[in-house]
């Protein structure tokens, strides 16, 4: 008897969606989304708003002083954690010379992987919700106002009634970096549950911070849904829900903000004629899904966003094309979710990201592993800009789009997303350097 997939055959699947076929045998492609919206009409439904984003961002504001006392890094920035904008006219070239296509206007590089504290773009999300659960109980207990200064947040009698309490994450790494580095830093008792795929470096820097980090044998989802499992058990526990957190979401959403007042101090307007583009490496999806919405509300129809995931884990694209979200996994058509790319290392994608995000994404596209690597090693030897093989995969996007149609690129701004490295290792970076090297020569 044929097996089932959430109610229907392979053969009946593969004649719904004859995509997968190509992406059940790992091929780079690009998935264009018919149901996509205008924003007036998606904005409907929208569970959030540029208010709750304007929250997020004063909450940030508020624990500046506290974050600039525990982070020198952040003293430049006066506590806040936000990443540069820079262009790269090198790569910029060396991509054009691959693809043999020249891409007008700017190409520009968003440096998350810069982000001080934490490495990666998981410092937004990370941070913020950690935060404002610690602003919670500060106030319930008495020890502040949202008035005071929140320096005050890195003395010991904080400490003290936190350590009362811990947070829990599953997490591929860089969502649990964040979280254990800024948890064990406020006193909480922080567990990490980590995927097979995590790297060792980021288990071992947890430890080092504090954190307790248990290792599983499978992947990303049973790392979630066990960590979810122990903090049932204890009602001291709170529990940071990677696939459906309002809150990490509106953390990543800020940094729509942010991008806006960069791009206003470069002197680029978007506009109808002038369109923005980005690219989103994209795992479960909160990340990419933060930023590209928080664009949205304030680009509105003039900002074009894309999610770019590894060949192998590709599984957002499955579940906003079939509409069937989190009830399918890229296993589920024998996909396996093996990839260099271990922030992405995702079988089964959010479905609050899906149906939230399904009305305003333009596309989806897979990139190789190999491809991730030799872009990793142009990267550097082009801009001498070192990034973990995950934050790759918004680069090509832009080259991605030239055989599609409906997308206005002539004199578009593109943004591809750089979401973590900064913190890698300097052997392992040079590893993934070497393995770039390979694969450019063969």
């Amino acid at each position: 008897m044929e097996q089932m997939i959430a109610g229907k055959t392979l053969k009946d699947w593969l004649e719904a969606y004859p995509l997968l076929e190509s992406l059940m045998e790992t091929k780079e492609i690009f998935w264009k989304n018919e149901q996509k919206l205008s924003f007036a009409q998606g904005n409907k439904t929208l569970p959030l708003s540029l208010n709750d984003i304007n929250e997020a961002k004063e909450r940030f504001q508020r624990f500046a002083p506290y974050v600039k006392e525990m982070f020198p890094e952040t003293v430049q920035t006066e506590g806040i954690i936000e990443s540069p904008l820079r262009y790269i006219p090198t790569m910029k070239g060396q991509l054009e010379a691959c693809y043999r296509k020249n891409l007008t206007g700017e190409l520009l590089l968003k440096c998350d992987h810069e982000l001080a504290a934490a490495g990666s773009i998981k410092a937004r999300g990370g941070f913020h919700e950690v935060l404002k659960h610690a602003e919670f109980l500060a106030i319930k207990h008495g020890l502040v106002t949202k008035t005071d200064n929140y320096r005050v947040f890195a003395d010991s009698e904080f400490k003290d009634v936190f350590n009362n309490y811990s947070i829990v994450v599953g997490s591929t790494g860089n969502l649990g970096l964040s979280i254990g580095i800024i948890g064990t830093a406020l006193g909480f008792r922080v567990t990490v549950h980590m995927s097979s795929d995590a790297r060792q470096w980021k288990k071992d820097l947890l430890r080092e911070k504090g954190a307790v980090v248990i290792e599983h044998t499978k992947d990303y989802g049973l790392a979630v849904s066990e960590g979810r499992k122990e903090a049932e058990k204890d009602p001291s526990s709170y529990f940071i829900d990677d696939e459906h957190s309002l809150d990490l979401f509106l953390g990543y959403a800020v940094a729509a903000k942010r991008l806006k007042d960069q791009l206003d101090e470069n002197g680029i307007v978007i506009n109808e004629k002038r369109p923005l583009f980005v690219y989103l490496p994209c795992g479960v999806g909160g990340g990419p899904g933060g930023v590209a919405l928080g664009l949205k509300l304030l680009f509105q129809d003039n900002v074009y966003c894309f999610f770019a995931e590894p060949t192998h884990s590709p599984s957002m694209l499955i579940g906003m094309m079939t509409g069937e979200h989190d009830r399918l996994s890229v296993q589920d058509f024998g996909i396996d979710n093996k990839t260099a790319a271990d922030g992405l290392a995702v079988g089964r994608p959010s479905a609050f990201v899906g149906r939230l995000m399904t009305p305003f994404i333009d596309g989806i596209y897979t990139v190789s592993d190999s491809g991730l690597f030799k872009l990793l090693t142009c990267l550097a030897d082009s801009e001498n800009i070192y990034l973990e093989p995950s934050a790759l995969a918004g680069m090509p996007g832009p080259f991605r789009l030239f055989h599609q149609k409906g997308f206005p690129m002539k004199n578009a701004v593109h943004v591809v997303w750089a979401t973590g490295g900064s913190m890698v290792p300097k052997k392992e970076m040079q590893e993934y350097y070497q393995r770039g090297k390979s694969h450019i020569e063969e």
